[in-house]
């Protein structure tokens, strides 16, 4: 059997080598060119297709790259407005705005209103920056505050440093060129206060809620001093009311969030008092001493007489509230009287724009510097008209005179006398 299979794999094979001559006697064969012809064809598809896969990489490279720096730039950038407290910088810009509008004469610069506001809203985000960048471990705390870029670790402190001095720089810079030294006095005044002075005091003494409610409602006046370059009586109108209104405000979020403010290590009002009884009563005492303010607007000349009493029922409403809060001081009355001030605030400002009337004592300041101007104008005039005829007086004078006449001729005699020259009298014009 095996021998049978041996013969027939050797007629096989001699079979085959008729057939298909070997390569290594025959190297020249009619299949080398239709080998070579594929090969030649092949080599320019590979090349395409390594450039179209080289194409394809480097787009890709590029959309991660694109990709990437779109979330850092979407990353930063909600950082940097929840660093900014962007709700309480809006407020802080509106109240300035409005004291803009109210020292403002009968027309309102809006160019010089978009410039403060925004100056404001930058010092008021570095403020509230270097706020959170101090408080980092009282933040990590509490529930109300542990999830913000610093406490969780979506930016280092460092950074937000930085930010934080950069934009206050620039904003106090821009109020100074844009509006005037006295409202970037105010701007850097009120960073230092509340940046350095009442959020260490948070944490050492309650007086700290007073303290911030001076920081509130000095944006109101400057918005009043980039408008009308100084502060005069009737410019404490709207500083005043949010001094007193930010007492029940606070007042009520603080006993709201007690708990939280203890975790914390806030020295707030509410520590020392669980019951609610004396923190409600320091409410219903704030609210009482806003009840005047519009009559005071009235009479200073700040406001028509409608806003005295459109001020007046808010405000009543307002006391209203702190009064439910003394009588029943649970956390459902405080949290009305909360929600209370939150709509008294705006209401209170809008009738002040809407009955305002106009500042006198910025038209009185811009008559006098028209007036004076024109006298300086006049000045002028009559200066370079003096200069002028000063100038045309020293110019050599173009007309010439005759020449000497002679009250005897030159006679062709000797023994006639020398003739004698006189000078002419005048000139002819």
């Amino acid at each position: 059997m095996w021998r049978g299979g041996a013969t027939a794999a050797s007629a096989a094979r001699a079979l085959r080598s008729r057939l298909l001559p070997d390569p290594t006697r025959h190297p020249a064969t009619p299949l080398a060119p239709i080998a070579s012809s594929r090969a030649a064809s092949s080599a320019p598809s590979t090349a395409a297709a390594d450039t179209v896969a080289e194409a394809a990489a480097a787009a890709a490279a590029v959309s991660q790259q694109a990709g990437s720096v779109s979330d850092a730039l979407r990353h930063y950038g909600r950082c940097y407005l929840e660093l900014s407290k962007a709700r309480l910088s809006a407020l802080v810009v509106a109240t300035s705005g409005a004291g803009y509008v109210l020292g403002s004469g009968n027309i309102v610069d809006i160019a010089g209103l978009c410039f403060t506001c925004t100056g404001t809203m930058m010092v008021a985000a570095s403020a509230n920056t270097l706020n959170q960048v101090f408080e980092i471990k009282n933040d990590a705390k509490m529930k109300r505050t542990m999830r913000r870029p610093l406490p969780s670790g979506r930016i280092s402190p460092a950074h937000a440093a930085m930010w934080a001095t950069s934009v206050g720089a620039a904003g106090t810079a821009l109020l100074a060129w844009k509006a005037n030294g006295l409202a970037a006095g105010l701007a850097a005044s009120n960073l230092i206060l509340y940046a350095f002075v009442y959020t260490p005091l948070k944490q050492i003494h309650p007086i700290n809620t007073w303290v911030g409610a001076v920081v509130g409602a000095i944006p109101p006046l400057l918005g009043w001093a980039a408008a009308s370059t100084e502060l005069t009586l009737n410019s404490m109108i709207l500083p005043a009311a949010l001094y007193y209104w930010q007492i029940p405000h606070f007042m009520a979020l603080a006993y709201l969030c007690r708990n939280d403010y203890l975790a914390g290590g806030y020295r707030m009002f509410s520590f020392a008092d669980p019951t609610g009884k004396r923190t409600a009563w320091v409410s219903l005492r704030n609210c009482l001493y806003m009840l005047p303010l519009g009559l005071f607007a009235y009479n200073w000349g700040l406001t028509s007489e409608w806003f005295s009493l459109e001020a007046s029922l808010l405000t009543l409403g307002l006391t209203v509230g702190a009064l439910s809060f003394v009588l029943e001081p649970t956390h459902k009355s405080a949290r009305r009287m909360f929600y209370g001030s939150l709509l008294y605030l705006p209401a209170f400002m809008a009738g002040l724009l809407l009955h305002r009337l106009p500042n006198e004592q910025k038209e009185h300041n811009l008559a006098q510097t028209n007036e004076l101007d024109g006298v300086l104008y006049g000045t002028n005039l009559q200066d370079e008209e003096r200069a002028r005829q000063k100038r045309e007086n020293g110019k050599p004078s173009r007309v010439q005179s005759r020449p000497p006449v002679a009250y005897a001729s030159v006679a062709p005699f000797p023994f006639l006398p020398v003739p004698i020259y006189v000078a002419p009298q005048g000139h002819e014009l």
